[in-house]
């Protein structure tokens, strides 16, 4: 049993709670810093060299579950343990407090008034209509009163005495939520280009929705840099009937029947280019990160024996195609719309580059339980800032004198501005 205390105690403790917050705190921003559900090989090959602060291999990474943070074992057992921490807490202090706060508290000594910070004892000519016009100003004040012969005893504000278990209550929804959503949503990224579709099944795998990207166009600032991104997307049914068109962007993403899509990111897909006016050639771009963090490329293979191999470089959807010899010597530079370069006796056009849109689809079925949470502890926080004011009155028969004490939990100036009124509405005749 002493243990258990003990236990209760550790597991109830302010600063334990202060503890967890700020690990949980440390934890997001790590989940924040790094890319979430990658591939084993690219934190292995992106951190073999660059280590995560300067400490923290590839590797070690992933045995720490830096790749799935939110997911991770030890990520939801602190979630668990400030769960049970704010449990316990309410159990012990808040909701003992609450039954305190309700249960009607009687002074029957004027001595017990005198102690009070607020109080005043003075003289009546009749106790009777001194406590029947007190009860009667307090109920019209929004009052709850409770007389006896002689005595009075009110409060008012009980509701901010609700609002600290109300808010652990949504804390623990809230986390509760937020755990469900990672361990039963969806995150699916893909890259379409315009034409394109993805079709979403459900989890018995019948065709639900088909996604299809009718449009993407990237917005440049004066420097080329890239601003905004805005996909035109259709939503069909299974049936593949219309349902509705939006565009969706950066931060403005489309909600239907709990799923979310979001602009996320973008790439070059393809380039199309021409040989000496006749062959046309589509060829599929791939990312070289060893070039720059915006650079996409395409090894040409040599097509016949005027010409060699070439390396094909773009950084925007605009161009320019860079060209490279096998060797890594410049050949020339072209845009797309009929740009030419020669090769040898090859005359090469550039006919297009098409870019591709990043799209991210999540489902957390964990959202209205984490609104309902916020919701709760939102509500709870508004109750907490109602002040909770008592008041008793005793009225001493012998000596005609009338006793009146009370207090508040929170702004106790207030209260004390009150009670001269509540003084003035028991000594009037």
């Amino acid at each position: 049993m002493k243990y258990l205390r003990r236990i209760l105690f550790a597991l109830s403790s302010l600063k334990v709670a202060i503890i967890l917050l700020f690990l949980i705190a440390i934890a997001s921003a790590i989940g924040t810093s790094l890319p979430q559900g990658e591939l084993a090989e690219t934190y292995i090959d992106k951190y073999q060299v660059h280590k995560f602060l300067g400490l923290i291999d590839g590797q070690m990474l992933i045995q720490m579950q830096f790749d799935h943070v939110y997911s991770s074992i030890w990520f939801l057992g602190l979630l668990g343990w400030l769960s049970i921490s704010l449990l316990v807490c309410s159990w012990r202090r808040q909701w003992p407090t609450l039954k305190k706060a309700m249960a009607w508290i009687d002074y029957k000594d004027p001595k017990q008034i005198q102690k009070l910070a607020i109080s005043q004892t003075f003289r009546i000519d009749k106790q009777s209509n001194s406590i029947d016009n007190l009860e009667s100003y307090l109920i019209t004040s929004g009052w709850k009163v409770n007389k006896k012969s002689l005595r009075l005893a009110a409060r008012q504000g009980l509701i901010g005495r609700v609002g600290p278990p109300l808010v652990h209550f949504g804390l623990i929804i809230l986390i509760i939520g937020a755990t469900f959503g990672v361990l039963e949503g969806v995150r699916v990224e893909r890259f379409l280009v315009p034409g394109r579709s993805l079709n979403l099944l459900s989890p018995n795998g019948s065709n639900q929705i088909n996604l299809n990207l009718t449009d993407f166009l990237i917005e440049r600032g004066p420097n080329g840099q890239p601003e905004q991104f805005r996909s035109s997307i259709e939503l069909s049914d299974k049936d593949f009937n219309k349902i509705f068109s939006k565009q969706i962007s950066v931060n403005h993403p489309l909600r239907f029947r709990g799923m979310t899509v979001y602009q996320a990111d973008w790439a070059l897909a393809a380039i199309t280019i021409q040989i000496n006016k006749q062959q046309k050639l589509q060829l599929p771009l791939k990312k070289i990160e060893a070039l720059g963090d915006e650079v996409w490329g395409v090894l040409v293979p040599k097509l016949d024996n005027t010409n060699e191999a070439m390396l094909l470089t773009v950084s925007s959807e605009k161009g320019p195609i860079r060209f490279y010899s096998e060797s890594g010597i410049p050949i020339g530079v072209a845009r797309p719309q009929g740009g030419v370069i020669q090769n040898g006796e090859s005359e090469i056009s550039v006919i297009n580059i098409i870019p591709s849109s990043g799209i991210l689809l999540k489902y957390d079925p964990g959202v209205p339980i984490v609104y309902i949470g916020f919701a709760i502890s939102l509500i709870g926080s508004i109750f907490s800032v109602v002040s909770t004011k008592q008041l008793w009155v005793i009225a001493e028969k012998e000596s005609n004198l009338l006793h009146i004490g009370g207090s508040a939990n929170r702004n106790s100036i207030g209260f004390a501005r009150q009670f001269p009124l509540i003084v003035k509405a028991a000594s009037r005749n």
